[in-house]
């Protein structure tokens, strides 16, 4: 039997993207979460996906409205994904957004976002994994995204140039 924190302390070292998952609820009020584990999926059709914790506050509302946003959070937007990840009711208070085509927020100062209706949600273990079809996509900024590694967060330009120092001379 594998030991939860040891399964997480080995995962950590793979590094992951910090994503937004948004929606609005059956109010029209914005919802958000943060995962790890956005994916594309396919081609043709275009799909993409993502996986959450059954015990998610934010994936009933998007499962019942049927759609979602991915948004890549940049590097300078740490407290954003904090902020949007924590337990607050009201996590959108003094974020910056604007609803896409369908009706998602798109919040200010993503790298890029992914506009998706719902194809299908299926329970793996604890998790959820949830299926979009992108409906409209954009990559928005130049900017360095959000990772995740071992952890804590960091951006991928402040540790690129030690890696490339690294790599020369292979």
């Amino acid at each position: 039997m594998i030991e939860g924190r040891y399964f997480r302390d080995v995962l950590g070292h793979f590094p992951t993207s910090v994503v937004a998952i948004t929606t609005t609820d059956a109010d029209a009020r914005p919802r958000a979460m943060v995962v790890g584990t956005f994916a594309s999926v396919s081609l043709d059709p275009p799909l993409v996906s993502f996986l959450v914790d059954r015990s998610s506050s934010t994936l009933p509302s998007i499962l019942a409205a049927g759609r979602f946003c991915a948004g890549v959070l940049a590097g300078d937007q740490e407290p954003l994904s904090r902020k949007l990840s924590g337990r607050a009711v009201d996590r959108f208070a003094g974020v910056s957004w604007r609803p896409s085509e369908l009706g998602n927020p798109i919040l200010d100062g993503v790298v890029a976002w992914v506009d998706c209706l719902v194809e299908r949600d299926v329970e793996l273990g604890d998790h959820y994994l949830v299926v979009g079809r992108v409906h409209e996509l954009r990559a928005e900024s130049i900017k360095t995204p959000l990772l995740f590694f071992r952890g804590g967060y960091g951006d991928y330009l402040a540790t690129a140039p030690v890696v490339l120092d690294r790599m020369v001379g292979w």
